[in-house]
């Protein structure tokens, strides 16, 4: 890959966004959240852990999103909730659902929009405000593959980032230029009513200049940084940036001591990796956060548009922004890389790699940005389930420290199974049962459906 490596000093920094060795438990905030107005908000809450969140994740909010401690506590229990919420009526509307976000300090409000009118009452009878649109999610999404598919046969240096905007109910592509981004629209075949541009002189990278925190370092000649922990089968790992290495490549951890080798790597395309570790290494569920203490993994749901999120990274240490959409294609000088999220956290060269996380849900691998943390800037990440389901890994949560079950490959096609990445109306059997998925995420052994109805609905 062109300019994987930086020259190396005392060792040369692989420095692909972000960084983390996971070490000890922080204590968690004492305030409990303010009361939900519904009763199934402290049930989503409680799943998600959202109801007893970090002491670190709460301040961090508080400094990057300006929040008060309330609206801290407030907006993770809200963002809890409306994704329990949002996954009910997407699998309600079926084709003319289009999109949902949360909006507001403490994101107390949630729309879900719809392509017809008739569906108002039953978005608003879930306290959700209703915006009623002209395409469906399943319109925009198909526009987009659309210019996912020109991205191969063209140029795309000065359209560097296109994605589905749910807010808007468009498809927008960012341009250095009005005439490039049409340019785009007219290779790609799309009408261009159906396209938004946004001009911008940014040029997302993947983020490979600076290194700081806990290393790990490639072929003894380079370094990047730890993201999550993972398992597969026996073998221990971790997850990090495609960039960061190739399959075989041999890594040494922060204390330079032998650590493994990368089993799967995958850049452009996607930018995920993982790294299986020997027996001198332990997974844990913990990502860096401040001051040398962590923050705990609990799952893998995935959080809407407009949620809060926080990163690690060696650079830059523990910042939080805010999800600005989904099914991001991002065209680095390397190549394009197609679903990632676009986040307003900063980030800087040295932070790839680190982890993303939703109060204590994981939500991606750093993958790179425009801009720093002085001034300010757009960072994308690489989601984690694609990441897990790709690779057939194991997400190391608090329920289990050495990873839930494995999927069960003799099962049933459709029984519910730990391990098993579920999407948003995927329906599962299990106990007799018929189950819908409600929320993007992995199975773990004590979410199974009957148990957890913020991710599962009988049907």
């Amino acid at each position: 890959m062109v300019g994987r490596h930086a020259a190396r000093s005392r060792r040369a920094a692989l420095t692909a966004l972000g960084a983390l060795v996971l070490t000890a438990l922080p204590s968690a905030a004492s305030a409990a959240p303010p009361p939900a107005p519904e009763p199934q908000q402290p049930v989503a809450a409680r799943t998600l852990g959202a109801d007893k969140p970090s002491a670190d994740v709460l301040r961090a909010m508080e400094r990057d999103l300006k929040l008060t401690p309330r609206q801290a506590a407030a907006r993770l229990v809200n963002e809890a909730e409306a994704g329990t919420r949002a996954g009910m009526l997407r699998n309600t509307l079926g084709d003319r659902f289009a999109g949902a976000w949360v909006s507001g300090a403490a994101s107390a409000e949630l729309t879900v929009a719809t392509t017809d009118a008739a569906d108002t009452a039953a978005i608003e009878a879930q306290g959700a405000k209703a915006a009623v649109v002209e395409k469906g999610l399943s319109e925009l999404r198909a526009v987009k593959e659309r210019l996912d598919a020109a991205a191969v046969r063209t140029q795309t240096a000065e359209t560097p980032v296109w994605y589905v905007d749910v807010r808007t109910n468009r498809v927008v592509v960012q341009a250095t230029s009005r005439s490039a981004a049409s340019a785009f629209v007219e290779a790609a075949g799309v009408e261009g009513q159906d396209v938004g541009v946004r001009v911008s002189q940014d040029r997302p990278r993947v983020l490979e200049d600076l290194v700081g925190g806990d290393p790990y370092y490639i072929n003894d000649v380079a370094r990047c940084s730890v993201g999550f922990s993972v398992t597969k089968d026996d073998q221990q790992g971790f997850a990090t940036a495609g960039h960061c290495g190739d399959p075989g490549d041999t890594t040494t951890g922060f204390n330079e001591a032998d650590q493994g080798a990368f089993e799967a790597s995958t850049f452009p395309g996607k930018d995920m990796a993982w790294v299986g570790v020997n027996a001198d290494w332990t997974v844990t569920p913990d990502v860096r956060a401040q001051d040398g203490r962590t923050v705990r993994v609990a799952g893998s749901v995935e959080a809407l548009v407009g949620a809060s999120v926080c990163r690690s990274g060696s650079t830059t240490g523990w910042r939080c922004g805010v999800i600005r959409q989904h099914d991001t294609s991002v065209s680095y000088p390397d190549g394009i890389v197609d679903g990632v999220t676009e986040t307003t956290a900063c980030a800087e060269g040295g932070d790839s790699g680190g982890p993303f996380v939703a109060g204590t849900q994981a939500q991606g691998t750093t993958s790179g940005g425009t801009g720093d943390c002085t001034r300010g800037g757009t960072t994308f990440y690489q989601p984690i389930n694609p990441l897990l389901s790709d690779f057939g890994l194991t997400l190391t949560t608090t329920s289990a420290s050495t990873g839930t079950p494995a999927p069960q490959d003799n099962a049933a096609a459709d029984a519910w199974a730990a391990g098993r990445v579920y999407e948003v109306g995927a329906t599962v059997s299990h106990a007799g049962l018929r189950y819908r998925c409600l929320q993007n995420h992995q199975a773990q052994s004590v979410w199974s459906p009957e148990n957890t109805p913020a991710l599962w609905q009988r049907v």
